[in-house]
């Protein structure tokens, strides 16, 4: 298969010649998603290549952290690890393959459907936040797993993937050991947007910009104690879980 390039005024994307339709849909979703999120980040990424791959070891070849993200990754999740960036590129499977690797269950499509979108939302959160990758130096990479339940629960919940994560959140819920807070990396793709979804429900959309956009200093738990406006922590922690029971009902 041969590889072409596909151009809108802010994107590029390469891809097989036989994933030409699909690449201008990507493109339409991410002009879109852009759009909307230049209301809400001070800053976007310059122009951004998009590179659509026909398998997941073609993306872990041009991106040799997703294979470690998916080792650290609950099983509830990897599913919708589908996708890794750098400074300037998304790489991402080709819709066709997010179809294949989606699931029955309710939501599964969508959400996956929604990864090129996920995965610029979290290249903006980065442009406005410095001090989290891309680039992913070992250094970064370590603040990327640290801060996993940030950078990728944004990327979630800026992109409009936590609404379809019910069932997958559920899934996880029956699974396993209860949910830690703030998650883990091995829970941060799948609940992290729960988290940003609850402080944007109770404060305002503006509050999770700022979550998103504060420097990654201290710990987690004290960023979430800023972000909820000092409320103890375990107060908090306790409106989480009900949360994640709400979004895991049928």
């Amino acid at each position: 298969m041969s590889w072409v390039e596909t151009t809108s005024p802010s994107f590029s994307a390469r891809h097989e010649d036989r994933d030409e339709a699909d690449a201008v849909s990507v493109l339409e979703l991410l002009e879109g998603t852009r759009e909307r999120l230049a209301d809400a980040f001070t800053a976007l990424p310059g122009e951004v290549a998009v590179v659509l791959h026909s398998s997941v070891t073609q993306v872990a070849f041009a991106q040799p952290p997703l294979p470690i993200v998916w080792l650290l990754t609950a099983p509830a999740g990897r599913r919708y690890l589908a996708g890794w960036i750098s400074a300037r590129e998304l790489h991402v499977l080709a819709p066709r393959v997010l179809v294949q690797r989606a699931s029955s269950v309710r939501g599964s499509r969508e959400m996956l459907m929604l990864t090129p979108a996920a995965l610029y939302a979290q290249l903006v959160v980065a442009t406005n936040n410095p001090r989290l990758p891309p680039p992913f130096s070992p250094r970064r990479f370590s603040t990327y797993v640290r801060w996993a339940w940030l950078v990728a629960g944004s990327a979630q919940y800026f992109s409009g993937q936590t609404v379809y994560a019910r069932p997958a959140i559920a899934r996880r819920l029956r699974e396993g050991r209860t949910p830690r807070f703030p998650p883990p990396a091995s829970d941060a793709g799948l609940l992290g947007g729960s988290v940003f979804d609850l402080l944007a429900h109770e404060q305002g959309e503006a509050a999770a910009v700022a979550l998103a956009t504060s420097p990654p200093r201290g710990g987690g738990r004290e960023a979430l104690r800023h972000a909820f406006a000092g409320r103890p922590l375990t107060e908090t922690e306790a409106v989480w879980r009900a949360h994640l029971g709400h979004l895991a009902e049928p």
